[in-house]
């Protein structure tokens, strides 16, 4: 299974920060945080990884080269200024992604899911993703999680982790353009074809300057005594 890594995104909450250093690059424990998910990927037995980038993306190309130095190959999926959204950004990244299901990450996350428990093969399912319980953030939540079905409306609801499966046909007949992600979701959701799963090992969104230092401290701590 190949990996796509979201990391597009201009990381407008986290300036100044992100004025020259792409947010997946801030480092948390000592690495840049994308680093973190390029090792998990390796070592879930995951060779071939795409990353997406529009904001300084030259400075990412240039960080993580070929990615060999992580026992990996990587290919990069350049976007134009303002990139084109999560769903747009896959549908562009698609031809490096082939015809089989891959894996999705959001760059700016940090988790210690073990994406070697992930689906391969999905059957006749669109997607599958994996919910968190809801952060201070973001208590609403996004999706209701029943019988291993993802479900748009109802409760109690979890929120979406921004790592999941997907198949191509998820994307079918896609226009390239900008596009967000949820109401490509939402749809297969409707048609009963999003499975899910709820982690409830470590996860955090790193969408903050605070958020950032707090991570750091936790996994630099951790470092320290380890």
């Amino acid at each position: 299974m190949r990996a796509l890594i979201l990391a597009a995104g201009r990381g407008e909450r986290m300036r100044p920060l992100t004025d020259t250093t792409p947010k997946p690059l801030l480092a948390v424990g000592g690495r840049p945080l994308i680093e973190w998910h390029l090792e998990a990927l390796a070592a879930a037995g995951i060779s071939e990884v795409v990353i997406n980038h529009a904001w300084l993306g030259e400075r990412i190309e240039a960080a993580l080269g070929d990615g060999e130095r992580f026992g990996l190959r990587i290919r990069y999926s350049p976007e134009p200024p303002g990139a084109l959204e999560t769903a747009g950004g896959i549908v562009k990244a698609l031809p490096l992604l082939g015809v089989a299901p891959f894996l999705v990450v959001n760059g700016d996350i940090w988790t210690d899911y073990p994406f070697a428990r992930l689906p391969t093969e999905l059957g006749g399912e669109l997607a599958h993703l994996v919910l968190v319980d809801n952060p201070p953030q973001h208590p609403q939540g996004d999706f209701r999680l029943a019988a291993g079905r993802v479900h748009a409306e109802g409760a109690p609801r979890l929120t979406f982790s921004g790592i999941g499966v997907y198949s191509p046909a998820l994307f079918a007949g896609l226009a390239p353009g900008r596009r967000p992600l949820a109401p490509v979701l939402r749809e297969a959701m409707a048609g009963g074809r999003v499975a899910g799963e709820h982690y409830r090992g470590r996860w955090f969104d790193v969408g903050t300057p605070k958020r950032l230092a707090r991570l750091d401290a936790l996994l630099g701590g951790e470092r320290d005594h380890g």
